[in-house]
């Protein structure tokens, strides 16, 4: 019998993995309560079933996949605490989010008491598209060994010894390097465009740095549209790398939230794009609606 799987948002890697699942022969089942227009319509191309009320929602589920924002991540688990605490069903529930070690260990507790298997997950990478197998989904905590049963499904599920909270130290560090680097980079840009050596500092890099230089280039217009959800992520991270490699390191991240936080302010966009010599420059970019 094929797998029921509640995939719970609707953004980019949850839709793409809510997708991939429904491809491969699992009734992917979700909730749209809050959510945009823009959510039901990825939802409905990535072949989700929108169930109104939580109760139906969780009934029938094999998994719950909790990915969405790393600030909804605690709420979620609230909401839904009562509900599979009601349900003779219990699903195993896999915290997706990009979040500290020390927050999927609160969102543990809050589902103590629903009987409900636990399991700690981190992802690093893209969603699923055609002809990739996409992002990695790294399981930690004494159950991990079940979430295996999704790589029937297409998923890339690998497992990381620690206990609950490893998988998400391990996105934590992970994109402490690449979103801390794409930040990096932004701040380098601003400021030599601000002070009038970027042309000999974009050659400088060509030369010296080319990899680098490539991967700026290539990174940091995407973080554009993506740069408020990266505000609450970078802060997790703050918190995890202050409480294990040193406070300074928390301090560190919480400026780069900042950063990410106030990108749209002014004229950095258009500096950003200059600096890149993109064709189209625009002064503030259209940020998608929250879904």
């Amino acid at each position: 019998m094929a797998l029921t799987v509640v995939v719970v948002a609707q953004g980019e890697m949850g839709a793409g993995i809510a997708q991939r699942l429904h491809e491969r022969g699992a009734r992917v089942l979700t909730s749209l309560k809050g959510r945009s227009a823009a959510s039901a319509k990825r939802a409905a191309a990535a072949g989700m079933e929108p169930i109104e009320h939580d109760a139906r929602l969780v009934a029938d589920a094999d998994f719950v996949l909790s990915i969405i924002p790393p600030g909804e991540a605690v709420p979620f688990a609230q909401r839904l605490a009562p509900v599979l605490n009601a349900s003779a069903n219990k699903p195993l529930f896999m915290e997706c989010n990009a979040i500290s070690p020390a927050r999927v260990k609160e969102v543990e507790t809050i589902l103590a008491s629903t009987a409900c298997p636990f399991v700690d997950g981190g992802i690093i990478g893209g969603p699923p598209t055609p002809g990739t197998s996409g992002a990695r989904i790294y399981v930690a905590g004494p159950l991990a060994a079940r979430a295996m049963a999704l790589r029937d499904y297409g998923l890339d599920i690998r497992t990381v010894e620690g206990g609950i909270g490893a998988a998400s130290a391990l996105k934590c560090c992970y994109a402490a390097l690449t979103k801390g680097s794409q930040a990096l980079g932004i701040a380098l840009i601003l400021g030599a465009m601000r002070s009038g050596v970027s042309q000999t500092l974009r050659q400088e890099l060509g030369e010296s740095q080319p990899a680098l230089h490539e991967y700026i280039v290539t990174r940091v217009p995407n973080v554009y549209r993506k740069a408020y959800r990266w505000v609450a992520e970078m802060q997790e991270i703050a918190e995890h790398l202050g409480s294990t490699a040193d406070p300074a390191a928390g301090d560190i991240f919480r400026g780069m939230a900042r950063l990410y936080e106030r990108l749209g302010e002014g004229d950095k966009i258009a500096l950003l794009d200059a600096f890149l010599e993109r064709s189209v420059v625009s002064a503030v970019p259209d940020l998608p609606v929250r879904a």
